[in-house]
């Protein structure tokens, strides 16, 4: 039976990158589909949470009886938070350089802040230059400098929520890629989460930063398709 798979890209206004590797997921009989996700490729009108993210993406699986789902940066901070919370939805997971891993430093410093209120936003990335880099690194700053007022709050309140309890609570088969050179979101994150859910696969990829499938298109999709071929769907 072919392979199904939707795929969440992570902090980008595009998926231009995506398709190269894209092409070699076709060419090996993998079919999916690239969602547009609200705030980044498609509009979004009001500041959203992660709850309203996983709300959004079940609707956009309601046709499928079980789902694929691959999400990379925050696309897999979105996709593990759903498998967490609709097990029954989920064949199986691959999350690439996923973020979701809250590092004790931005604890201290969110709480030191109160930068959990969104609305003290502006205020904090301007008085604290420690928690300001610590943001433009989870998100990028020319992400955040490009995001308008509610995707800004919306990234707030995603980056300030620590998901290790909720990387626990996976159960379906889990496929976690990694660039050995990620300095967004590092190694050690992706050996945490490999921890964390049981059923996991931890590859990292040599040369390789936070987006291998655009760097390391072809060794990212084989490791994709041999895990998809060992998982019944």
């Amino acid at each position: 039976m072919r392979s199904k798979i939707l795929i969440l890209h992570g902090w980008s206004y595009s998926i231009e990158k995506w398709k190269p590797f894209l092409k070699l997921l076709k060419e090996s009989g993998v079919e999916y589909r690239v969602l547009k996700i609200p705030g980044l490729t498609a509009p979004l009108s009001n500041v959203w949470t992660l709850n309203n993210y996983t709300s959004w993406l079940l609707r956009k699986a309601k046709s499928e009886k079980r789902i694929a789902l691959l999400g990379h940066s925050n696309g897999g901070r979105i996709v593990a938070a759903f498998a967490a919370k609709f097990p029954e939805k989920i064949s199986h997971l691959i999350l690439i350089d996923s973020a979701g891993i809250i590092r004790r430093d931005f604890k201290s410093l969110i709480k030191k802040h109160v930068f959990a209120t969104a609305a003290k936003i502006g205020r904090v990335l301007t008085n604290s230059d420690s928690i300001r880099n610590l943001f433009y690194k989870a998100v990028g700053e020319e992400d955040y400098n490009k995001a308008s007022p509610i995707l800004k709050k919306t990234m707030l309140n995603l980056i300030s929520q620590d998901l290790e309890p909720v990387f626990s609570k996976v159960k379906s088969p889990t496929l976690i890629i990694w660039g050995q050179n990620d300095t967004i979101t590092p190694v050690s994150d992706g050996e945490k989460i490999y921890v964390l859910i049981q059923d996991s696969k931890l590859k990292i990829i040599e040369n390789a930063s936070h987006s291998p499938q655009f760097s390391h298109p072809k060794e990212t999709s084989e490791i994709i398709i041999e895990f998809l071929n060992h998982i019944a769907i």
